[in-house]
């Protein structure tokens, strides 16, 4: 499990930002940042993906959209809030249509706030993330290993040891 983190795929979600942080979040992408280079790649199906970054500020039209994607994700996985729009809403706060930041739908491990955050910062976001990201799958499979050993000891009793 842990060459998975070596290669985390990415998914992005533009939550109704003004466009800078999504800027941002595809420079990484570019021959200068050159993420992939390092095994990120950006995927557009949350069934692939390890980690989630989402950008902007969350209302009522894509609550529902974040939750599906978040829910579509394999477990265990991470979720990266860039910019201070993911983060609490940002200078959006108070409208009337948004909610907040994305920790209004989903939890969020990693928070990357600014206005708006320099490729550097969401590298370094998703390098934290990837230790969570690790953190979380070591327990998953402590998690996983306790269950099977339960499941045979079960087993074993009701057939009488044997």
């Amino acid at each position: 499990m842990s060459g998975l983190t070596k290669s985390p795929w990415i998914i992005h979600y533009d939550a109704s930002s003004c466009n800078g942080c999504d800027i941002e979040v595809l420079a990484c992408l570019t021959p200068l940042y050159d993420v992939e280079r390092f095994g990120i790649l950006n995927t557009g199906n949350p069934k692939h993906a390890d980690i989630f970054v989402v950008t902007g500020s969350v209302n009522e039209q894509n609550r529902q959209v974040i939750k599906n994607i978040y829910d579509q994700m394999p477990k265990p996985n991470v979720v990266i809030g860039v910019g201070i729009c993911a983060c609490s809403g940002g200078v959006f706060k108070e409208c009337y249509n948004v909610a907040g930041g994305v920790g209004q739908v989903i939890p969020v491990d990693v928070y990357v706030p600014g206005c708006s955050v320099r490729p550097e910062q969401i590298i370094d976001g998703v390098v934290k993330a990837l230790g969570i990201l690790e953190e979380k799958r070591a327990a998953f499979a402590a998690e996983s290993k306790k269950g099977t050993d339960t499941g045979a000891n079960a087993d074993a009793k009701k057939d009488g040891g044997n």
